[in-house]
């Protein structure tokens, strides 16, 4: 039997587009003047990245690549191999396979020596998986040896609740070491998950803490009835609120910096039946850098959205209720036209992200700040572009629509179901129908969908034919088509989805729409004039996202229901 040939590494990362034959070439010189292995030279002369190197020796060693940004490893998976051994060897264990047999993370595939102590620990064949040096170290700095695990925290205070009934709450304090390593590792922890929000819920016998994660709670675990205060008062020193004000809402900002990132967390307090609930909003910097081509838009969607952002003036609104990603939207299109001839404001509540090169305003409804006083006034600093966070009234309205009938791009929100029904949203609000068809340019309502993880993603032989048939898959349609579903991994956490992107309708202004606009038509007349000019509904892109193995049926489901109901 012939032996499989191994692939070169340079050959793999060639046929990536990483590096070129010259560069190839220039790499093996510097190895054999420098005695140093081909990855390490690509490295060291900047020809090619750590993690491209890594991923190519996986493939070429035929090892499970691990991209430790994306893979949690909890503290019962760590514990299996020694701390000072995974300190010495570089080693990270990351819990069994399907036949049982551990799943060790290592840096280096030709480490014989490190594979061979291994075996004699385990007393067994480990699988090795590979991930780069410096995420390995980086891991290991950050998570082994330094601090518990947040389950051992938790149980340390629920060990002293059961064992000593003597010990009362004003034995716990805010600042007390435990409550702020409690703390800081749930803040951590939900953010190596890509959660999305912390909630801290206290209900009759307990503190609930649950994490969103692409826009699904789920339940982290529950800290102990006597711990309420103490973890309530932490949150709210580190968000710079009034420790003696109980009764009345409060918000408050953290700046922390994890894993070697600077984060924002916007935080609420609100006054509940059994204490303060607290919700921590977790703003990463990237998240509203991501670009247009990263937010799901087909290219006829993305051809038409880059068109309109482009216009010189007139309303661009978009439209979904709260966490469809609008704001990612908007400032998607701000980022791609943030140029050093145009001048960009923007009134939010509050100021989300900041951006280099805008001009963004805080509206302070305390002290008479509002979006039409700002409106107002930023008109006067002579304006190209404005985003106004959201039309709430027929005031801000106005101002909005005679910004936009004068020569300004004005890009903002509404909430309302679908793309038409904006149209009758402002007409509602008290705008004159003739106003709304001359200044709106379009409008595109959102949802989100939670992406099928890619690690785990396989065909779903048997799709329920009454999802199917709910979203409006034809028998033929459904044969035709191959579905995808995740089967749930480490990288995913269990939940076969990992991300999330959006599903669009794009409804942009024709002359028939208008028409329709100015006469009080039906929305349903909109509605199929809308679609006549080409609108796809979000119903239509969730169908072609699924198509694409982007997204499974029963998401779609789980979001037309959402939109129904």
């Amino acid at each position: 039997m012939a032996v499989k040939k191994r692939q070169r590494l340079g050959e793999i990362l060639k046929d990536w587009g990483v590096i070129s034959d010259p560069g190839i070439q220039e790499a093996l010189e510097y190895c054999q003047s420098e005695g140093a292995r081909i990855g390490e030279s690509m490295m060291a002369l900047g020809l090619a990245e750590e993690e491209d190197v890594t991923r190519a020796l996986a493939i070429q060693h035929d090892m499970p690549y691990i991209d430790l940004d994306r893979n949690l490893i909890n503290a019962t998976e760590l514990s299996l191999l020694p701390e000072d051994r995974i300190k010495r060897h570089q080693v990270i264990p990351m819990g069994r396979d399907e036949h049982n047999r551990l799943k060790v993370i290592i840096t280096d595939p030709l480490d014989l020596d490190t594979l061979e102590v291994l075996r004699f620990m385990l007393n067994e064949e480990p699988v090795p998986c590979l991930a780069s040096k410096a995420k390995v170290r980086a891991y290991i700095e950050q998570n082994v040896g330094t601090t518990l695990s947040v389950d051992e925290e938790v149980k340390h205070f629920e060990d002293i609740d059961e064992d000593d009934s003597s010990i009362d709450d004003e034995d716990l304090d805010e600042g007390d070491a435990p409550i702020v390593r409690l703390v800081s590792m749930l803040i951590a922890e939900a953010v190596r998950l890509r959660a999305s929000d912390i909630h801290i819920e206290p209900m009759a016998n307990r503190v609930r803490v649950r994490y969103r994660v692409d826009g699904v709670c789920a339940e982290r675990d529950n800290i102990p009835k006597r711990m309420q205060g103490p973890v309530v008062n932490r949150f709210k020193i580190l968000s710079g609120m009034d420790l003696a004000e109980k009764r009345v809402p409060l918000d408050g900002r953290i700046k922390m910096r994890i894993d070697g990132e600077d984060i924002d967390f916007r935080v609420s307090a609100l006054p509940a039946y059994h204490g303060e609930s607290i919700v921590l909003r977790i703003l990463r910097p990237e998240a509203a850098k991501l670009g247009l081509e990263h937010l799901g838009l087909e290219p006829k969607q993305k051809a038409l959205f880059d068109r309109i952002i482009r216009r010189p003036n007139g309303i661009f609104l978009v439209t979904g209720p709260t966490g469809s990603g609008k704001t990612t939207t908007l400032y998607s299109a701000l980022n791609e036209l943030n140029r050093p001839d145009r001048k960009i404001i923007t009134a939010e509540d509050p100021v989300e992200y900041n951006f280099t090169g805008i001009n963004q305003c805080q509206v302070r409804e305390d002290i008479g700040l509002t979006f039409a006083s700002i409106l107002r006034s930023m008109l006067r600093q002579a304006p190209n572009i404005i985003l106004v966070g959201e039309i709430r009234d027929l005031d801000v309205a106005n101002v909005a629509i005679q910004a936009a009938l004068t020569g300004h791009l004005v890009f903002s929100t509404l909430h309302t179901n679908d793309a038409p029904s904006a149209l009758t949203r402002l007409i509602d609000m008290g705008v004159k129908p003739f106003l709304v068809a001359s200044s709106v340019q379009a409008i595109m309502a959102q949802r989100l969908v939670r992406t099928i993880c890619p690690d785990c993603k396989d065909v779903d032989p048997e799709p329920d034919p009454k999802i199917l048939t709910l979203l409006g898959f034809s028998k033929e349609e459904s044969k035709s088509t191959t579905f995808y579903i995740g089967r749930g991994c480490n990288a995913c956490n269990g939940t076969g989805y990992r991300g999330r992107q959006g599903i669009f309708e794009m409804m942009e202004m024709t002359t028939h729409i208008r028409q329709l606009a100015f006469e009080l038509a039906p929305l349903s007349e909109v509605r199929k004039a809308a679609v006549a000019s080409g609108m796809s509904t979000l119903l239509d892109d969730g169908k072609e996202k699924i198509r694409h193995g982007i997204t499974t049926p029963e998401e779609l489901a789980r979001i037309t229901q959402e939109m129904d109901g």
